[in-house]
């Protein structure tokens, strides 16, 4: 449990360090190019850094070999957000693009644009690394918390001022939406956070199904919250293109799916031109300087070279011993950490779960195909389905009084329950064998009770009432 809780903070944490960070790169984008940040990209450039990272942390690699498949990694990623931004037209796998994209002549505003996305490329790539590399204490979570407020804070002070001083309103809805899944994921991420620990936690007697079932509920209605609000401007998008062909094709209904649409996905838009820029320079004057004897030119002259080879002669140095502890860093090992037992144990222990399930699957299936052929197979039976059903078997019980406790749990069940423990007391108490027709009186008992129009009951009994 404690292994599946760490998972969950992990992606509560990343949503929660994306999200802001994504904000930023969309409101520019859209500010420069008028297009949005393409968010699969972004998620997979995220994750891609983040899954890189935790496989070569630990393993002993040298430094130069890990920075080699951050690099790879690196390089894929930034090509796909290039293509998704400007070159979708051509097939990705395709060398069309690539032509278009290193044979094609820019402006400069085609360059600074291209500059911002590589730029952003390279936050996300480092956002998934340092993720990867930090701890999920609470103090910590919190602190990125902090962070992550204070980025939508200045985001939106930003938006604020160039309205209010600049006229300018920068068509990005993205900003606001993104608040949403950053507070869900944060007050995820904090929640699982503060409950990590060794403590024991205990439940009320018979509550600990529902109470496991309602913390399974929050945590998946919390991330799919999160996710559908991170993917809302898509999800606008793609309501705006089904409503365009919808009113294309609907015919007579227009006027009710204009309503249902416009009521849920209609949002105004409005578009302002961008003003255009001034350009203008001054030339600076050179001035040359007054003339000077013939002796204080040749000093100056010799203090000039003295001290320009005494500068390279330096510079050479460093270059030279730069390189060596480059080098030394770069052919170095990682610290490497004993896994290989615990990995090998982890998978031992899961195959030994496997084949204790099928093994368990296969007797079962045995059984079933059998029938049981005694009342003491018909009992254990009993006792499972009694335990499952949130009323086990205590030691100080007889078998005629847990009979008579299950029966009263269950009511429409008590006469087929009387004649299973009466078969068995028969049997083991009484030590007479059952004649055949008794044996199938207790196995018809038996495939009534696990009829599932009984599984109702026996969920609310499981679910909602104490064991007594």
């Amino acid at each position: 449990m404690s292994k599946d809780r760490g998972i969950l903070l992990f992606l509560a944490h990343g949503g929660m360090e994306f999200v802001w960070l994504y904000a930023w790169a969309n409101f520019l984008m859209t500010s420069i190019v008028h297009r949005p940040f393409p968010l699969p990209e972004a998620i997979g450039t995220y994750l891609l850094a983040a899954a890189l990272t935790l496989m070569v942390r630990g393993t002993g690699f040298r430094v130069i070999s890990v920075l080699g498949i951050q690099v790879l990694g690196f390089l894929l990623t930034a090509s796909r957000i290039v293509y998704a931004m400007h070159y979708q037209v051509y097939p990705y796998l395709g060398k069309a693009w690539l032509a278009e994209f290193f044979g094609r002549a820019r402006d400069p505003l085609e360059w600074v644009t291209l500059v911002i996305i590589l730029i952003f490329a390279v936050l996300f790539w480092l956002g998934g690394v340092m993720l990867a590399r930090r701890s999920p204490a609470y103090l910590t979570i919190c602190s990125r918390f902090d962070l992550g407020v204070a980025a939508f804070f200045c985001l939106l002070m930003v938006k604020l001022l160039l309205l209010v001083k600049g006229g300018i309103e920068i068509e990005d809805p993205a900003s606001e939406l993104l608040l949403f899944p950053f507070f869900i994921f944060s007050l995820l991420a904090i929640g699982l956070a503060r409950s990590r620990g060794s403590a024991q936690r205990e439940f009320l007697a018979g509550y600990k199904g529902i109470a496991v079932l309602a913390s399974f509920t929050a945590v998946v209605l919390a991330f799919g919250a999160g996710l559908v609000l991170l993917f809302m401007p898509y999800l606008i998008a793609a309501a705006e293109a089904g409503y365009g062909a919808l009113r294309s094709a609907a015919g007579p209904l227009s006027p009710i799916l204009v309503r249902v649409l416009r009521f849920f996905f209609f949002r105004a838009r409005l578009r302002q031109e961008a003003s255009s820029s001034s350009q203008g320079g001054g030339e600076a004057e050179f001035v040359p300087s007054g003339e000077s004897s013939w002796w204080s030119e040749l000093v100056g002259r010799i203090v000039e070279w003295g001290f320009l080879g005494l500068g390279i002669v330096m510079g050479l140095i460093l270059c030279a011993l730069g390189a060596w502890y480059l080098l030394r860093w770069l052919f170095s090992r990682t610290s490497k950490q004993e896994k290989k037992t615990i990995h090998w144990q982890v998978l031992v222990s899961w195959a030994q779960r496997l084949w204790k399930a099928l093994s368990m699957g296969l007797q079962r299936v045995v059984q079933w195909l059998k029938g049981y052929r005694s009342a003491v197979q018909i009992y254990r039976a009993l006792l499972k389905w009694g335990r499952r059903s949130g009323l086990p078997h205590l030691l100080s019980e007889t078998p005629a009084e847990y009979g008579l406790r299950l029966g009263k749990r269950f009511p429409s069940l008590s006469r087929e329950i009387e004649g299973i423990v009466e078969a068995f007391n028969l049997a083991v108490y009484g030590e007479m064998p059952l004649d055949g027709e008794q044996m199938t009186l207790a196995e018809l008992s038996w495939r009534k009770m696990r009829s599932p129009r009984y599984w109702p009951c026996r969920l609310k009994s499981w679910f909602l009432q104490p064991s007594s």
